[in-house]
């Protein structure tokens, strides 16, 4: 019988047919072996693909989280930073109208720095005022101050009628403030 399956005769070949090889067929359900006989393999992901994902997700995550939180206090010290020079260029000017830093008669001639002193908001996370009693102001000289609130907690700024700018404190997660500290500190890890 294979014989005859695997042989043509001159008629099937003559009528236009094409011989046939014999071929075993696979059984209907049967899956075809591929890759060395492993098994057909289906779409997804295998559990150690999906494990270094999530472990470069979890590096990426660790080095950015710091640098951006770091970029948010950065750019809330601008603001107080802002805060105090325009308050000092108003003290400045009131000098000038009145030859005295200090209150020349409440509540009519007051200091800015006690009449404008800037209170945290969403804008600015800064205190900023002279009320503090080592800060008031005296006939020649005064102190402004501007400490943080919210993210910036733990910065304070100061800055003098001689333009003397010093960083008292720097934002909890910069830790301590060095040892010359004759600026006003931007930056973690900077110093004067």
């Amino acid at each position: 019988m294979c014989q005859h399956l695997s042989t043509t005769t001159d008629s099937t070949v003559a009528a236009g047919s094409a011989p046939t090889a014999s071929k075993a067929m696979p059984r209907a359900g049967a899956t075809p072996l591929r890759g060395g006989g492993r098994g057909h393999r289906h779409g997804g992901f295998t559990l150690i693909e999906v494990m270094i994902t999530i472990a470069i997700i979890g590096i990426l995550t660790a080095i950015a989280l710091p640098a951006y939180r770091n970029y948010i206090i950065r750019g809330k010290l601008v603001a107080g930073t802002n805060a105090l020079a325009n308050m000092r260029a108003q003290m400045e000017q009131y000098y000038q109208d009145n030859r005295t830093y200090a209150t020349v008669s409440a509540p009519r001639i007051v200091a800015p720095c006690v009449a404008n002193a800037v209170t945290a908001s969403n804008s600015n996370p800064f205190n900023v005022g002279c009320s503090a009693a080592s800060d008031a102001p005296t006939a020649t000289t005064y102190t402004l101050r501007a400490t943080g609130t919210g993210v910036v907690t733990g910065s304070v700024y100061t800055i003098d009628q001689g333009n003397n700018m010093t960083t008292a404190g720097l934002p909890t997660p910069w830790g301590s403030v060095p040892a010359s500290n004759g600026c006003w500190i931007m930056r973690r890890g900077d110093s004067c």
